[in-house]
């Protein structure tokens, strides 16, 4: 059974999250609000907390919003000691921590075709977490079981972070 991460809904060096969860279409769903890259980085390690070998997160959001920000909190989480930097021209990186990390960034890919001629099949179902940034470019070649993470801009300069994992239960 799949838990939300911990200490959702608690303050953070003194600044407030918000969470709300709804169930629908078959995904449990919990929105978070951030105020800087500090809280959004927590977020994701909160989230990598939860992850087990396996597992995808498939991540969307507009240039700038934070992902790569967020992905440095999963990668903190894993145990990844080494800066996490956007891998925008090398597509992949992979790094060591308690468990592989793949961070893959798509944003240069035309097709979701070019996705699949990465070779990713081995990583996706692999003995590690993948980390899929600009993930609507695989469209529908991202395996069901991907945890989808949207990242949008808050009408008060922070972030608004929905997170929607599979499954059955409210998170």
């Amino acid at each position: 059974m799949l838990q939300k991460p911990p200490n959702f809904g608690t303050r953070n060096k003194g600044k407030a999250f918000s969470l709300t969860a709804t169930r629908g279409g078959g995904f449990r769903s919990s929105e978070t609000r951030t105020q800087d890259a500090e809280e959004t980085r927590d977020v994701g390690r909160r989230l990598g907390e939860t992850l087990q070998p396996g597992d995808i997160v498939a991540l969307t959001g507009p240039l700038g919003a934070g992902k790569t920000v967020f992905a440095q909190g999963v990668a903190e989480s894993l145990g990844i000691g080494e800066p996490v930097t956007s891998p925008t021209f090398t597509l992949i990186s992979e790094y060591e921590g308690n468990m592989p990390f793949y961070h893959m960034d798509l944003y240069r890919l035309g097709t979701p075709d070019e996705f699949v001629w990465l070779g990713v099949e081995e990583m996706l179902n692999g003995s590690g977490v993948s980390l899929v940034e600009w993930s609507e470019k695989a469209g529908e070649e991202l395996p069901e079981r991907a945890i989808h993470v949207r990242i949008e801009f808050s009408n008060d300069g922070g972030r608004i972070i929905v997170i929607s994992r599979p499954g059955g239960e409210a998170a």
